[in-house]
């Protein structure tokens, strides 16, 4: 087991253990004021809620002796290794996740629509940047920079000694793209041997935290790619992978870094590197040439290849084989000054893979008149680029409009007008600037963790610890001080408990019971065992009332309730938070869904117990609404705060108040989905990132340009 794991467990272990002091202090007050008020109707009330303190506390004390023996057992006793088979089973999973990720990536983005831009790369001309040639391959390196097709430079690829290569060229020239293209073809073509290609951004990647690749390789495995934790895989199966060579990783954008940072990385990457690792890198030229200077050396073994600028001619015939049948009249003097070079802004924007989709996008596909590209084809590219950023967002809204019928993949599901879209992805731009860490990777858990949550946790525990009161107060026919205790316990669990919802990370639940009969066994054996405890505590408590009826009918009470409650709420919640390898890679949507899932069945798993408990309350001469209705409600408090995963709930607490403030909608999820589907984001594993580090880079701008309070003034509604 990793490092990172068992601090996990000590970290439960310790809450447990922090939940053991809390209820038995509860019992024990409960216990007091029910032997000083036993023959008043209140101290009925204190003696079923020491019932139910207790009950907790027994569930709370077996827990952490459960997870510190489990901890001593596995922290001393060797691991069984994966099975070939296993590791096999596991490469093909993971290549069947990745493929499926990034076909859609690919159709979404029309790579191949009419057919793919025609942009050849070759072996860099700067020496300085590329290691000696006999080391890279035998022979000649094989990247000629003629117009050759994605099957022939996988062939090269897989012709160069270590399976290294280094992608560069300047903004928008494709890099991202043959990246792309490249990992489907490697696993279009994969042999069993192989390794699996994953692509990654650079971004993600701390290494500080992780200092060599193959670290935070595994990491990332296990967070983007859940089936690979699947029990029937066997036990750390990301990390053997890494460890045997079986990933291929494609990290892309070392350009989007720090100076700094990016040459540490650089020199992590050649710290890690042994043996035949392979590798695939993208970044910037300059940014490259810039780090490897700093380190004083280059990426070992590696083949270094850059793009041929795309001549006028050559995106000439590429726009004109996107245009209609029948195009705006405007279009032929457009096609023509950029073969004749007469528009040499247009030239140098449309040299690259970026400045051609631009302008597909905002003229082709809207049908709209292009004699603006003419008016600013005399200027710089970059005003031509920012103009072309401009009306990006405009076009791709009023060309891709939701569908009236089912659902497509690349058509948005709902409608925003352009000023909605462009001021909420400027927001996303300014927490994305705000980051420390990461300035590409957008989750949607990350919306609760950006912003101070005390104010929101604060109102939450008073909203519910007045209901709670009320509650309590109206069931037990105005007894205020009942009223009163309950609504500041549940105020204090309400606090206390939500702190650490704003930076957790999303769950899931599988509820598939094929292979795992064994695991749910061993539940129920604990459930048993805490069962048997609860009843002898309960017994011991009994007796001391003087008379062997009670002490039997609270070992039984306590018992079932310690049993069944730590089965149903603890065992069954860690039961089901595992994936299988029928789970699909996790996106955005899909880990939305699946942490809402597993809230849902948290809360009712607390419902149950809560019932259960308030039928023993009613047998304890309670009135039966008092014991339902007041098991119920603690049912469902306890059944929000266990558990390891609240992102959606704190998700849910967070979006309102960003849509007060006009910064994001109300549907969020929704919006960044259909954001996706426009073509403006990109999915990464379960992060959004914008598709083009440019468009990122102009709203940046904007939003300096206008100040952060003038940019996030309220936008109506639809």
């Amino acid at each position: 087991m990793t490092a990172r794991y068992w601090r996990r467990q000590n970290r439960l272990a310790r809450m447990s253990f922090g939940f053991f002091l809390l209820f038995g202090f509860l019992s024990l007050v409960f216990y007091m004021a029910a032997t000083n008020l036993k023959d008043q109707p209140l101290g009925q009330v204190f003696g079923s809620a020491q019932i139910y303190a207790f009950a907790s506390t027994v569930i709370a004390l077996g827990t952490h002796v459960l997870q510190s023996v489990s901890w001593w057992r596995r922290s001393g006793a060797p691991l069984p290794a994966p099975t070939s088979a296993q590791i096999t089973t596991a490469k093909d999973v993971l290549a069947g996740l990745v493929a499926q990720q990034w076909r859609d990536e690919t159709a979404l983005r029309s790579l191949a629509d009419p057919e793919p831009m025609p942009l050849a790369w070759r072996s860099t001309e700067r020496r300085e940047l590329a290691d000696r040639s006999e080391i890279i391959a035998e022979g000649t390196v094989a990247f000629s920079g003629l117009d050759v097709h994605i099957e022939a430079m996988v062939r090269n690829f897989r012709a160069l000694r270590c399976r290294r290569l280094v992608i560069l060229g300047g903004p928008g020239t494709g890099k991202t793209t043959l990246a792309v293209q490249l990992v489907l073809e490697l696993l279009r073509t994969r042999e069993p041997d192989e390794p699996v290609p994953v692509l990654l951004s650079a971004a993600r990647w701390d290494d500080r935290a992780h200092p060599r690749l193959q670290d935070w390789l595994a990491a990332s495995l296990a967070m983007d790619y859940p089936a690979l934790r699947a029990a029937e895989l066997g036990t750390d199966i990301p990390e053997t992978l890494v460890a045997r060579g079986d990933i291929l990783p494609v990290v892309d954008g070392l350009d989007e870094l720090p100076d700094n940072t990016r040459a540490d990385l650089l020199a992590a990457l050649n710290r890690s590197m042994c043996g035949n690792d392979q590798l695939i890198l993208t970044c910037r030229t300059e940014q490259f040439a810039e780090s490897v200077e700093e380190i004083g050396d280059v990426l070992t073994a590696a083949a270094v290849i850059e793009p041929q600028p795309m001549g006028p001619e050559v995106a000439a015939d590429y726009l004109q084989a996107c245009l209609p049948p029948v195009p705006h009249p405007a279009w032929p003097a457009v096609t023509q000054a950029l073969r004749t070079g007469a528009a040499p802004a247009l030239a140098e924007v449309a040299s690259t893979s970026l400045g051609l989709w631009l302008v597909r996008a905002t003229y082709i596909a809207p049908r709209v008149d292009p004699s603006p590209l003419l008016r600013y084809a005399h200027g710089s590219a970059a005003e031509l680029q920012d103009h072309l950023c401009d009306q990006l967002i405009p076009a791709l809204v009023s060309t891709r409009t939701p569908a009236d019928g089912p659902v497509q993949p690349f058509r948005p599901r709902h409608a925003w007008t352009p000023e909605q879209v462009g001021r909420w992805l400027t927001y996303v731009c300014r927490q994305l600037t705000a980051s420390e860490d990461d300035t590409r990777d957008m989750a949607w858990w990350h919306l609760a963790g950006r912003i101070p949550n005390l104010t929101v946790r604060l109102w939450c525990g008073v909203g519910i610890g007045v209901v709670t009161g009320l509650v309590f107060f109206q069931l037990t026919d105005g007894m205020v001080l009942v009223g009163v205790v309950t609504g500041l316990l549940a105020a204090f669990v309400v606090i206390v408990m939500t702190g650490s919802w704003f930076t957790e990370v999303p769950g899931h639940a599988e509820l598939q019971w094929r292979g795992r009969l064994a695991e749910l066994g061993r539940v129920l054996m604990a459930g048993l065992i805490i069962g048997l405890v609860g009843a002898i505590l309960g017994w011991l408590v009994g007796w001391h009332f003087g008379n062997y009826a009670a002490a039997w009918h609270t070992a039984r009470n306590i018992g079932l309730l310690s049993g069944i409650g730590f089965v149903i709420v603890f065992g069954l919640i860690r039961w089901v938070e595992h994936p299988t390898v029928t789970a699909t890679a996790r996106s955005p949507r899909s880990t939305w869904r699946a942490d809402r899932t597993l809230t849902v069945i948290r809360m009712l798993s607390g419902i149950v117990v809560g019932l259960m408990a308030g039928l023993i309350a009613r047998e304890a001469r309670l009135p039966t609404p008092v014991a339902i209705v007041g098991g119920l409600v603690l049912g469902l408090l306890f059944g929000l705060v266990v558990g390891r995963h609240h992102a959606w709930l704190a998700y849910n607490l967070t979006v309102p108040r960003l849509a007060a403030k006009g910064s994001l909608p109300m549907r969020a999820m929704d919006f960044l989905d259909d954001a996706h589907r426009l073509g403006l984001l990109r999915t990464e594993g379960p992060y959004y990132q914008f598709r083009h580090i440019e468009l990122q880079q102009h709203l940046t701008r904007e939003l300096q340009e206008k100040g952060a309070d003038k940019a996030f003034e309220p936008v109506p509604p639809l």
